[in-house]
């Protein structure tokens, strides 16, 4: 095996012109880790924000990539079960070293030492990239590999967001913001299969009638409408039971005013700015509940899999990039451009 790699790196925090598409050194694994050969790496917008810089150590000159999958290269010296060529995805979320209070009650994602494949660990924006066979997953051929690769992170995170975060119910009305991104199209059929009505909210015809095409029941678009007055519209002024939210300070205001009384808003990101203002009289009065989200535990990624696997939920790639595209790739997602996953492959 060669040793050398072909990689997108950056070598310093900045914009998409940071990027570099450069030989280098071949990942060296400890006994206990898997070599695998990348096949396909989907895009987030994490590998945007740790590409401008955030405040956490990451190894540097660094590979991003978060959702990787592909096929067994090579095995440390104490690892078992995993053969050569066989089909695998590496875990978004790495489990702590060590047993702890949080991984024993199963909230792994909660410790403080739950790491980001691609964001504390060197990632698949690359020919190979390394985990530790604890990570890894088998994957079945029931999808491709690119299809796969759109699956692990964005699953993850609207199954922890609905179901352990929002507590959702069958026959909730549920809003789901951005509903063109990838954790957004996950949301909307996680959601339609709890037995949920779907709200769902974007800024173009196009991108509604897809997520209509995934289930979708009521289509609000908040280039053309406004989104409060429809959702109450919509409910009979009643609002809806959950907020699925992740735009940030764009859509916060709006997204307050459109939950019913007791309901749940539930955050993952903050794509278009942090910080936001709640007006506790109406957070204590309606008795709202905010929660936030970050990513999901091993068994939430278990159980999506589980379903995508049985084709009741599914990915959906909107298109893919060489990676030494990686670039062009990562502009369009800024210019969100794209109704599901962006996804590289080498």
């Amino acid at each position: 095996m060669s040793e050398t790699m072909r990689a997108v790196i950056f070598r310093q925090p900045g914009d998409v012109n940071v990027l570099e598409w450069a030989e280098m050194p071949m990942p060296l694994l400890e006994d206990d880790e898997v070599l695998v050969e990348v096949k396909a790496c989907a895009l987030n917008h994490l590998d945007l924000w740790v590409r401008k810089g955030l405040p956490a150590a990451i190894p540097m000159p660094h590979i991003g990539g978060c959702e990787v999958v592909g096929v067994v290269a090579e095995a440390g010296r104490s690892v078992s079960g995993w053969s050569t060529g066989q089909r695998v995805m590496i875990a978004p979320g790495l489990m702590p070293r060590q047993p702890t209070e949080w991984t024993s009650r199963g909230l792994d994602h909660v410790d403080p030492d739950y790491r980001i494949h691609g964001y504390h660990t060197q990632g698949g924006l690359a020919q190979f990239s390394k985990a530790r066979a604890a990570d890894l997953i088998a994957m079945s051929d029931a999808w491709s590999f690119t299809d796969w690769a759109a699956v692990p992170l964005t699953f993850m995170t609207a199954w922890n967001m609905l179901h352990q975060r929002a507590n959702i119910r069958s026959g909730d009305d549920v809003l789901i913001m951005g509903a063109s991104s990838g954790v957004g199209v996950a949301g909307i059929q996680i959601a339609k299969l709890a037995g949920a009505r779907v709200f769902a909210v974007a800024g173009s015809a196009e991108k509604l009638l897809k997520a209509e095409q995934l289930g979708a029941d009521v289509l609000i678009n908040y280039n053309e409408q406004d989104l409060a007055k429809e959702v109450m519209h919509q409910t009979d002024r009643r609002g809806v039971d959950i907020v699925f939210e992740h735009v940030g300070l764009a859509l916060w205001p709006m997204a307050m005013k459109c939950l019913a009384r007791n309901g749940r808003l539930v955050t993952c990101g903050a794509t278009t700015g942090p910080k936001v203002e709640i007006d506790l009289r109406f957070f204590f009065t309606r008795q709202i509940v905010v929660s936030g989200a970050y990513m999901g535990s091993r068994h939430d990624l278990l159980e999506c899999l589980k379903l995508i696997d049985r084709r009741q939920l599914r990915p959906v790639v909107d298109r893919v990039f060489p990676l030494q595209e990686t670039a062009a790739a990562q502009t369009c997602m800024e210019q969100r451009q794209m109704f599901g996953k962006i996804v590289v492959t080498p």
